[in-house]
């Protein structure tokens, strides 16, 4: 089988980031919570006490998203990790956003980015990536499918998180281990997102995976 042509980590996580700096991230923490009361926002949930799983994050439809998504990221003591193409982590702020998480992507390369992840989760004790399933503030009509088997294939939770502007309230919902069985899956998360409302509704893509990719196709879908 000729293998799919995709993207790949250029580089591992790295071990120690912004969250593991007590006094800085103590800090961060609590601008985040008054930028949070600033705005009129407010955090729901905490995050579950298991050491790894696949958080993702939607709707996503506003450069907003990013900013108050990292607030409530800080509020709720998140040590998450991100994905992010390798043109954001040249020098001189290559050093600076894999401190902050990022895992840069070298979309030249060949490889499979759902594998190179899941490869992570398996040499990790704890870790925990951050994905917006949209990818991209954009309308859609599918959601990429990589978060999916990323759990699916590691082994570990999905945990859904949201922004809800209409009710000015961001945090984590539900935590659920993918069946395998798609359909059902999506369902409840759809169920879970059905009255969540993004900065821009019409931009919202109803939770679904297309049916009509492969499977070398689903997988690099991140």
């Amino acid at each position: 089988m000729t293998p799919s042509v995709t993207a790949k980590p250029a580089a591992g996580p790295m071990r120690y980031t912004i969250f593991d700096v007590p006094v800085l991230r103590n800090i961060v923490r609590l601008l985040a919570i008054l930028f949070l009361k600033m705005i009129g926002w407010r955090r729901e949930g905490s995050l579950p006490r298991v050491p790894k799983y696949v958080i993702i994050l939607a709707p996503h439809t506003s450069n907003w998203d990013l900013p108050i998504g990292l607030a409530i990221a800080f509020a709720l003591k998140l040590r998450g990790y991100w994905l992010g193409k390798d043109e954001l982590f040249r020098w001189p702020l290559r050093g600076f956003f894999r401190w902050l998480g990022g895992i840069p992507i070298d979309r030249s390369r060949s490889g499979d980015i759902v594998m190179q992840v899941v490869k992570i989760f398996k040499e990790r004790v704890n870790f925990i990536v951050v994905l917006t399933p949209e990818g991209t503030r954009k309308k859609v009509t599918y959601w990429k499918s990589g978060f999916y088997y990323i759990a699916r294939c590691a082994a570990v939770p999905i945990v859904l998180a949201f922004l809800d502007y209409r009710r000015k309230a961001g945090g984590v919902g539900p935590v659920f281990y993918p069946t395998g069985d798609r359909e059902a899956d999506m369902e409840y998360i759809r169920a879970f997102y059905a009255t969540v409302t993004g900065k821009h509704p019409e931009k919202q893509c109803i939770p679904s995976l297309c049916r009509g990719s492969s499977e070398p196709e689903r997988r690099k879908s991140v």
